[in-house]
């Protein structure tokens, strides 16, 4: 288990915390595969009812580490932020997630595969992949249309506009905006109370309201064939050499 990613146990429900608050909780490669990990023990553990998925430090995650790419490495099955994408959506156990500040990337994308979201109002939501010439990931190019509707998804995907917390609950992303000091213990309390219900009737249920995941997968596959050709694009190597230049300043 990666130090960056904290677990714990709170009844029937398993509490994951992106915990590396100095770079805004940037997802690691180990850090993915510690995912990857805690979802594969709460899917095998019959005591475990629900996650909740959180971030140290006041953010919930700055997405991906830029670092990962700026290495050169392939968005294919065998990267790490692929297969978390992937695990995440088969996983069979119910996931609530509790985001405040900064949720950028794959910190909003896997929002859409949450069954439960609860967010501050100042909590800032955003898929910048365009920004950065790269295109959707984790079937955020299906889901989020279907969410909250093409117009709105040509803002969030292709100008990658920012939301925050109120706005994502106005368009169905975010169940209740909660006061910050508030935000862990009442998505803890959501948590537990779904924890409680019946778990073959929640399982049912949960399989009905998400249907088919092959659909996701075949999304995620086109996506990952694209995103790997936009990656090693000199586009994309120029918005990143800009990134780099930026942060020696």
């Amino acid at each position: 288990m990666s130090e960056h990613i904290k677990t714990s146990r709170e009844g029937a429900v398993l509490n994951i915390m992106l915990a590396r608050a100095d770079k805004k909780n940037a997802l690691t490669g180990a850090m993915y595969l510690s995912l990857i990990e805690a979802f594969e023990d709460a899917d095998g553990d019959s005591a475990i009812r629900a996650i909740l998925i959180s971030g140290e430090g006041g953010n919930f995650t700055a997405g991906n580490d830029i670092g990962d790419f700026l290495g050169g490495a392939k968005f294919d099955n065998d990267l790490p932020a692929l297969r978390f994408i992937r695990r995440l959506t088969i996983l069979e156990t119910p996931l609530i997630a509790a985001v405040a500040g900064n949720a950028i990337g794959v910190g909003t994308t896997m929002l859409f595969h949450c069954d439960l979201v609860y967010a501050t109002a100042d909590a800032r939501l955003q898929m910048p992949f365009v920004n950065l010439a790269l295109v959707p990931e984790a079937a955020s190019s299906l889901l989020v249309p279907r969410r909250v509707g093409p117009q709105k998804a040509a803002e969030l995907l292709m100008l990658g506009e920012a939301m925050d917390g109120v706005e994502a609950h106005r368009v169905g992303l975010v169940n209740a905006v909660v006061a910050p000091d508030r935000l862990l213990a009442h998505a803890m309390e959501r948590a537990q109370t779904l924890a409680s219900k019946p778990r073959n009737a929640v399982a049912t249920t949960r399989r009905l309201i998400r249907g088919n995941p092959d659909e996701l997968l075949e999304r995620i596959d086109l996506e990952a064939q694209e995103f790997n050709k936009a990656l090693h694009s000199a586009e994309a190597h120029e918005v990143f050499m800009a990134f780099l230049a930026k942060g020696k300043k």
